[in-house]
C-alpha cells in the first residue's frame, strides 16, 4: 500500500498545505514541525540551488544550524545512493561534527537532511527501527520504512514548492536574496583571503632554505598546498551557487516558455545573448526569467497576438531585456499584469518600460542591474583616510578581493594588505565585513 494512504498519512496531508504556502524563509520551521510526529531530530537542514542568496534553510539546534557549511551539504549529497534512495541513520559530518542524519534526494536537486534522527510517536513501534544503512525495496534496513517513505514523498511536494516561489520571484524575496548574496560574497571574500594570507606565510616559511628536517618540510608544504586547494575550492563552488552564465540562464528561460510554443499558437522567437556575456547573479537570472515569463503572459492577453520575440543582453553591468508582440499595440503600464511586473524589477533597482505602437505592437523594455547599489561611504576626512585608503575603502565595501583590488589600483597585493590593516586599525573594525559596514 501507497505509503501516503495509511490513514495517518492522509491526516499528514493535510496538514501539508502551511509548509507549502509558507515564505520561503520559514519553510524548514514549517516541515520540521510538520515531519516531527514521523522522526524526532536535533535539526532539519535544506540545501537547494534554487536559492541564490539563500541556498541553506534551517531549523533546530542552533549549535548545528549556525555551524553546517555548504561543504559539508555538498559532501553529503555526493555520498547520497544513486536515484531516489534516502539515507538512514548514515555519519555524516554536519555543523563540524560527526553524528547520525537522514538523508533525502528530491528530483529537483535539493537535500533535505535531519540530524539525530528517531522515530517520533506517529513513526513505527520503536522495535521496528534498527541500524544504518540505505532504504533499499521501501525502506531502510530494519528502519521505520513507512516513515522515512512518507518524509521523502513529502519532501518531494515541498521541493517542488520552493522551486515555484523561487521562479515566482515576489520583490520581497529579490530583495532579501540579494542582500543576502552581498553579504555572502563578502563573508567568503574575508575568509579566503584570511585563510590564503595564512597559507602563503606558512609555504613561504616552509620553502625557506635553511628549514632542516627535509621530510618534515615537504610534507608541510604539501598539507598546505592541498588546503589553499581545498579553500579555494569553496569559494569557487560558493560562487557557482550564486552566479549563472548567461547563456545558461536563457536557455532556461527557452526551457520554462516551452510550453506555450508546444501547446499553444504562438511563435516565440529567440534572441541569444552573447555567450561570453558577464555571469548573472542568481537573483537576477531567477527575476528576469520570472519577468520575461509575465511579460510573455501579459502581452498574449491582448487580442491578436500570435507572435512575441524574446532578447537578452548583458552590457557589462546590466542585464537587458526586450519583450516584444505583434499585436495591437495599445498594452501599457497600468495594466495590472504589468504593474505587478514592475514590482519585481523595482525590487532588484531596475527599470521598466512599455514602448507601444498602435498597430505594430508592444514592447516591454527591462533594464535590471547586476550589482546592488553601493551605498554612500562614510566621508573620509571622518576617519582621517588618505585618498589611497579611500579607495580601498571603497573597493572593499563593494565586496573586491585583495588580488582585484591590486589590479584595478595597479598595486601589489602586500600593499593592499598594508591599506587594509591601516583601514580595520583607523576604522575601529576587526573584520572586513564589518569595515564595509563601518563604511556605509
Amino acid at each position: 500500500m501507497n505509503p501516503l494512504l495509511q490513514p495517518h498519512s492522509i491526516e499528514l496531508l493535510t496538514r501539508i498545505d502551511p509548509v507549502l504556502s509558507s515564505p520561503l524563509l520559514g519553510v524548514a520551521a514549517s516541515l520540521s514541525e510538520l515531519v516531527r510526529p514521523l522522526l524526532a531530530h536535533s535539526a532539519l537542514v535544506i540545501f537547494t540551488e534554487d536559492c541564490t542568496g539563500r541556498p541553506q534553510k534551517k531549523a533546530g539546534d542552533h549549535f548545528i544550524t549556525d555551524r553546517v557549511s555548504i561543504a559539508e551539504l555538498d559532501a553529503l549529497r555526493a555520498s547520497m545512493p544513486e536515484g531516489s534512495t534516502p539515507l538512514w541513520l548514515a555519519d555524516a559530518t554536519i555543523g563540524s561534527e560527526t553524528r547520525p542524519v537522514a538523508a533525502w534526494l528530491a528530483g529537483t536537486g535539493a537535500l533535505l537532511v535531519l540530524t539525530d534522527p528517531e522515530p517520533g510517536p506517529e513513526s513505527e513501534p520503536a522495535e521496528a527501527s534498527g541500524r544504518p544503512g540505505t532504504v533499499a525495496d521501501g525502506g531502510p534496513e530494519n528502519g521505520p520504512a513507512r516513515s522515512i517513505a512518507v518524509i521523502g514523498q513529502l519532501w518531494e511536494l515541498v521541493a517542488a514548492g520552493i522551486r515555484r516561489q523561487v521562479a515566482a520571484a515576489p520583490p520581497a524575496y529579490l530583495f532579501d536574496s540579494r542582500a543576502a548574496s552581498a553579504e555572502r560574497a563578502r563573508v567568503i571574500a574575508d575568509l579566503t583571503d584570511a585563510h590564503a594570507t595564512t597559507l602563503e606565510s606558512l609555504l613561504a616559511v616552509l620553502r625557506a632554505r635553511d628549514a632542516s628536517a627535509e621530510a618534515a618540510r615537504q610534507n608541510a608544504i604539501d598539507v598546505t598546498a592541498q588546503a589553499m586547494v581545498r579553500l579555494r575550492a569553496v569559494s569557487d563552488r560558493d560562487r557557482s551557487l550564486s552566479e549563472e552564465p548567461v547563456a545558461q540562464a536563457f536557455e532556461r528561460l527557452r526551457d520554462d516558455l516551452r510550453p506555450l510554443v508546444r501547446f499553444g499558437d504562438l511563435d516565440v522567437q529567440f534572441i541569444e545573448p552573447p555567450l561570453n556575456g558577464r555571469a548573472l547573479p542568481g537573483e537576477v537570472a531567477h527575476a528576469g526569467r520570472a519577468i520575461v515569463r509575465g511579460a510573455v503572459l501579459a502581452l498574449i492577453d491582448q487580442e491578436g497576438v500570435g507572435r512575441v520575440r524574446v532578447q537578452w543582453d548583458c552590457d557589462g553591468s546590466n542585464l537587458l531585456i526586450r519583450v516584444r508582440d505583434d499585436g495591437p499595440g495599445d498594452l501599457t503600464t497600468d495594466v495590472p499584469s504589468v504593474s505587478r511586473l514592475a514590482g519585481r524589477v523595482a525590487a532588484l533597482s531596475g527599470s521598466l518600460e512599455v514602448e507601444a505602437t498602435a498597430g505594430w505592437g508592444s514592447e516591454m523594455v527591462v533594464t535590471l542591474p547586476l550589482d546592488a547599489p553601493v551605498a554612500a561611504l562614510a566621508p573620509a576626512a571622518e576617519w582621517g583616510l588618505s585618498p589611497r585608503e579611500q579607495g580601498v575603502l571603497e573597493l572593499v565595501a563593494s565586496g573586491a578581493r585583495n588580488r582585484a583590488i591590486a589590479e584595478v589600483l595597479l598595486i601589489s597585493e602586500n600593499t593592499v594588505k598594508f591599506h587594509v590593516a591601516n583601514l580595520l586599525r583607523k576604522v575601529g573594525a576587526s573584520t572586513r565585513a564589518e569595515l564595509a559596514s563601518l563604511a556605509r
